[in-house]
């Protein structure tokens, strides 16, 4: 499928939680995976996106003439770590970060975790637990446990690239904290029995991860610089189909002073990895994206077709026969009104 256009709409939108001076990232998630099985097609997919909620409601049907004993699973993104740890954490759980809950004809599924550190493509999983070390490469706990190592446990972490020594302040009140870097690689997992002939319904909810920054950084900011920087810019227009439409709507509420124009819009971006699920028999029979809006004075934009307004605080695009484009995965652009930059 070719995406073709770009729009602009209201969204309602909560801050993202880690919202910091520079850039928080976004994780990418996305749907179930299973072994690949050409008896299991997809009949129908209703995704639902907000800033608060992702919402997947999937029916399966089994084609064959016989039970179907699947290993279903939902892929976490990895979570590399760093010096300056600028990510969007949903919740505070370091074992279901996103809230990830799931049904499986309507009862609830107790999937299984499965959580592994690497560093330089080797597990060092046991050696942390046995360390005593949480495995999310984030957080006061896992930074409190590093630094309560003896300096022995720190020197071979360090030869092993798990962890950096960073250093704080200067002269007396100088401080050295032992810093995360590996990449936390998580999978939830359950096995699922899809009837011979029948429909099977899967539900999944989670909540996503808000990337951003504090200014729309695709914008001109000076009387000397009236024309956008053409490698931000074109980004945008391929990643979030960004369009005239949305630039004027911008432009028009910008505010110079002193030459500089300043915009009452902070970014925000969710993604959706379409690829994780690339692997049941045959497109979607049936396909709808519905985006939850709410507050007009936001703005989102995204690559899509047909999409339509749906009623006062929803869009929603629909298709049959569906194959998402698996090189292009869904990248949301959001553009939050803020009274603070008037």
């Amino acid at each position: 499928m070719k995406l073709l256009t770009g729009f602009a709409i209201a969204l309602a939108l909560m801050p993202a939680a880690a919202m910091a001076n520079d850039t928080t990232a976004q994780l990418g998630t996305g749907g179930l995976a299973f072994v690949a099985n050409e008896d299991i097609e997809m009949a129908s997919e209703d995704l639902s996106i907000s800033p608060t909620q992702v919402k997947v409601v999937y029916k399966f049907h089994n084609k064959s003439d016989q039970d179907q004993h699947i290993l279903v699973a939902f892929p976490m993104p990895d979570i590399q770590g760093d010096g300056d740890f600028m990510v969007g954490i949903p919740t505070e759980d370091p074992e279901n970060i996103f809230g990830f809950q799931t049904t499986f004809n309507g009862k609830p599924v107790d999937a299984v975790l499965h959580q592994y550190a690497f560093a330089n493509n080797i597990d060092y999983s046991e050696e942390l637990k046995k360390l005593g070390i949480p495995l999310a490469p984030y957080g006061q706990e896992t930074l409190a446990a590093l630094n309560a190592l003896s300096d022995a446990d720190k020197a071979t972490l360090t030869s092993q690239g798990l962890v950096i020594p960073m250093e704080y302040g200067s002269g007396d009140s100088t401080q050295v904290d032992t810093t995360p870097m590996w990449t936390l690689r998580s999978t939830y997992s359950w096995e699922a029995t899809f009837e011979a002939g029948k429909d099977a319904d899967v539900v999944h909810t989670y909540k996503p991860s808000i990337g951003g920054t504090v200014i729309a950084t695709f914008m001109p900011s000076s009387d000397d610089n009236n024309t956008y920087s053409d490698e931000q810019l074109t980004a945008y227009q391929k990643k979030y189909c960004v369009d005239d439409d949305l630039i004027a709507a911008i432009k028009k509420q910008g505010t110079t002073t002193d030459g500089y124009t300043q915009y009452p819009f902070t970014e925000s971006w969710i993604s959706y990895i379409w690829s994780t699920g690339n692997n049941w028999f045959g497109p979607i029979g049936k396909f709808s994206l519905t985006v939850d809006k709410g507050d007009e004075a936001n703005l989102v934009s995204f690559c899509g077709e047909g999409v339509k307004k749906i009623g006062p605080t929803s869009f929603q695009m629909t298709a049959t026969d569906w194959s998402p484009p698996y090189e292009n995965e869904l990248e949301i652009l959001l553009l939050v009104k803020n009274d603070w930059q008037q």
